[in-house]
Order: C-alpha cells, then sequence, then structure tokens
C-alpha cells in the first residue's frame, strides 16, 4: 500500500467522522455530538501530530525551539528597555561631587551672610 494513499483514506475517514458528528448534534442531541465529535477532532489531533512526525521528525523540535526564541526574546527586551528605564534615572541624579559642591556653596553663602549680618 501506498504511504500517501492511506494517509488520505485515513484523512478522509476522520472528515466522515466529523460529519457524522454534525449529524448526531442534529438528530440525537448537543451533548451526545459535541462529545463525539471532540474525540473525533482530539484523535485527528494525535494523527497529525503523528504524521508529522513520520514526515519531518525534527519538526517538534524547530517548533518549540522557535516558541522558546520567541519568548525569550520578548523577555528580553522587555529587560532591556527597564534597564534603559533606569540608567535614565540614575543619568538624571546628581553626582556626589556636585552633591558636594552645592552643599559647599550653601554652607559659603550662610557663612557670608552671617558675617554680614
Amino acid at each position: 500500500m501506498n504511504p500517501r494513499r492511506v494517509d488520505a483514506i485515513i484523512d478522509l475517514g476522520y472528515g466522515v467522522l466529523i460529519f457524522v458528528s454534525i449529524l448526531l448534534i442534529v438528530s440525537v442531541g448537543t451533548l451526545v455530538g459535541l462529545a463525539f465529535g471532540l474525540g473525533v477532532l482530539v484523535s485527528y489531533a494525535l494523527h497529525v501530530a503523528w504524521k508529522m512526525a513520520r514526515f519531518d521528525p525534527d519538526w517538534m523540535t524547530r517548533t518549540v525551539e522557535e516558541a522558546v526564541e520567541e519568548t525569550v526574546g520578548e523577555q528580553v527586551d522587555a529587560v532591556q528597555e527597564r534597564i534603559e528605564t533606569v540608567d535614565q534615572r540614575i543619568d538624571r541624579r546628581p553626582r556626589e561631587d556636585e552633591i558636594e559642591e552645592l552643599l559647599e556653596g550653601t554652607v559659603t553663602d550662610e557663612r557670608e551672610e552671617t558675617s554680614d549680618g
């Protein structure tokens, strides 16, 4: 048997089962049809995962790596923005030597006012 034909038949079978679940929803009741349909969709997802692993064994590794890179990249960008914000706040603060100059200027001004007075 040709693997592509088997995959096509299986996919067609899942399509038929999904159609049956829709018929069950209409005829028997919503809960029965939804339960059957959910079971079909879950099994189809497992089938797709199996098929992808068979045709391209590295697809899951690549997908996870891409997701991790994207998430970590976003977090690194957020941390860098925070660091830049903190750096800007630090740059706006007066340095120690500037504070000493201001204090010396204030003390000198007070001495001059006291001696003039």
